[in-house]
């Protein structure tokens, strides 16, 4: 493990050890007079109505929590595929979290649980085309990008009614539409994103992937080579494949993010990044090309190669493993990353993260 890592880990330590003093020595209550006024409950039918149009039907969720309000419906593999919010009624805080490319929020519950813990409120969304029972003409639409980002940018702008500090991250590919969205909105002076928070994000990817997506035509054949599209697999959460029309749409997302930093943009907000150095589906030159494009202050938590940590592992704790009943049987099991497995640094990486948020109290 690098020296990087080890520095990072302790200040992080300090951080969180001064963090914990200033609490104990004082008890006051959040000050929320800055925030805007809203109606968490016209919010979360807002947030609702955005699903409703997108699937033409909603119903009541059947599992319930404090605190967590989840929009479902028929048309989602299960609940767990569920768009969800957090809602902390006495902060001013509030953060998007996007998931991946062919998974769900499920995989961003325990980030969320993090920034829910330090005073968040916690939208997560669900993008077009994922989650669902019957997905076949999502991932063959040659606009589903542009839905993605539509979404996001609805979302966003929901979020930020609802505060007064607006964080954006996600996960891999939703990693790219907070990046993208933020540099498209730059010069916008509605753009009132305050930090970025990237978890494998999908900034680059394999040689092989890029290389094919500069061929001629090669949507075409993607489309043609999917077929009809598969949605029902060993993880209940998470489509078993990734549509190669999909992928290149990613392709597009990642070439426009690099196309505005060659242009000289920069991100000037607090960046936050986790990556493994063994990702081989988003390698780490992504991130680390995005970093120099950053004015910081930057968080960069790398989890060295010697762990071997999967891409789709980094948001993975024990306890999502345990709830997510993957059916290791439908798999080969001598496939590298075929299972999932928890993230032996995620407590570390909590810690971190945590540290990254303190500057936003």
């Amino acid at each position: 493990m690098s020296s990087k890592f080890f520095v990072k880990l302790l200040i992080g330590i300090v951080a969180l050890l001064g963090a914990n003093m200033a609490i104990a020595a004082n008890l006051s209550i959040p000050d929320t007079s800055g925030m805007k006024s809203r109606s968490f409950s016209d919010l979360q039918n807002q947030f609702k109505a955005f699903y409703e149009k997108e699937w033409g039907q909603t119903q009541p969720c059947r599992e319930t929590a404090l605190n967590r309000f989840s929009v479902c419906s028929n048309v989602l593999r299960n609940e767990g595929n569920s768009p969800f919010m957090l809602t902390n009624k006495s902060s001013s805080k509030v953060a998007v979290l996007i998931h991946g490319l062919s998974d769900s929020p499920f995989f961003m519950r325990e980030i969320a649980n993090i920034l829910f813990e330090q005073g968040f409120t916690v939208v997560v969304p669900l993008l077009p085309g994922h989650g669902k029972r019957d997905a076949n003409d999502d991932m063959s639409d040659w606009d589903l990008a542009e839905r993605w980002q539509s979404h996001v940018d609805e979302v966003i702008k929901l979020a930020d009614s609802m505060g007064d500090t607006l964080l954006v991250g996600g996960f891999s590919t939703g990693g790219a539409l907070a990046v993208e969205h933020y540099l498209d909105n730059a010069n916008n002076e509605l753009n009132n994103i305050d930090g970025l928070m990237l978890f494998s994000g999908a900034l680059a990817l394999s040689d092989n992937a890029e290389s094919m997506s500069r061929i001629w035509g090669i949507k075409l054949l993607a489309r043609v080579i999917d077929g009809s599209y598969q949605t029902h697999g060993p993880n209940p959460y998470k489509y078993p494949n990734v549509a190669g029309l999909a992928g290149l749409e990613l392709m597009d997302l990642i070439n426009t993010i690099r196309d505005k930093v060659e242009e000289g943009q920069q991100i000037e907000v607090p960046l936050f990044a986790a990556h493994s150095q063994a990702d081989v589906t988003t390698p780490i030159r992504g991130i680390e090309q995005l970093m120099d494009a950053s004015k910081g202050p930057n968080t960069f938590f790398v989890i060295d190669e010697s762990y071997g940590l999967c891409h789709a592992d980094l948001v993975v704790n024990t306890s999502l493993l345990n709830k997510m009943n993957f059916n290791a049987s439908m798999v080969n099991q001598q496939e590298e990353c075929a299972v999932p497995k928890a993230n032996p640094l995620f407590s570390t990486m909590s810690l971190m993260l945590r540290d990254y948020l303190s500057q936003f109290e």
